[in-house]
């Protein structure tokens, strides 16, 4: 169906307008964090606030003021989480992954890249993207908890104090 009706049209561009500044003044008073893609869950809530204002939108049942308050109580909800994770380091075990060593001083660590599910191209891939050339010119390729690579080049590496709460895989013991 192509048109409806001149009432459809100009009820989702009320509550577009209208849903658009509920959801600005919710994101600008819970602050930057809100938004931040710093890990999975935080693409989570902000696929969830894209989803629920599309739902505000289009879904003639949901009321205004129903996805003003979804859009809020998603927003709380994701400040609770970060709050929890800042205070509470086995909350923030629970809910957020740890960045994974995947390149150790040029060495691809097979077994660390199998169980993050990835290939030793996508390694090599984000290696060029900074513009190397040798893989023996790598300290670490780092799979980060928002699921980017961090490069780390030989010149770059310092004392490695970034890497400290990189999570290393366990190696096997040699004869086991």
């Amino acid at each position: 169906m192509f048109f409806d009706s001149w009432y459809d049209m100009l009820r989702v561009a009320v509550m577009a307008m209208c849903a658009y500044a509920a959801l600005i003044t919710v994101v600008r008073l819970s602050g930057k964090r809100t938004l931040a893609k710093m890990n999975a869950f935080d693409l989570v809530v902000t696929v969830a606030l894209g989803s629920t204002l599309a739902t505000i939108l289009l879904n003639r049942d949901v009321s205004l003021a129903e996805g003003a308050l979804a859009l809020v109580l998603l927003v709380v909800l994701q400040l609770v989480n970060a709050k929890a994770s800042v205070h509470s380091r086995a909350f923030r075990r629970l809910i957020k992954a740890e960045p994974t060593l995947l390149l150790s001083d040029g060495r691809m660590l097979g077994d660390a890249m199998a169980g993050q599910r990835v290939t030793e191209s996508e390694v090599l891939q984000a290696i060029r993207s900074k513009g190397i050339g040798a893989v023996e010119d790598v300290t670490a390729v780092v799979l980060e908890t928002d699921g980017r690579f961090s490069v780390l080049s030989r010149s770059q590496a310092g004392s490695g104090s970034s890497l400290q709460d990189v999570r290393e895989p366990v190696r096997a013991q040699p004869g086991k």
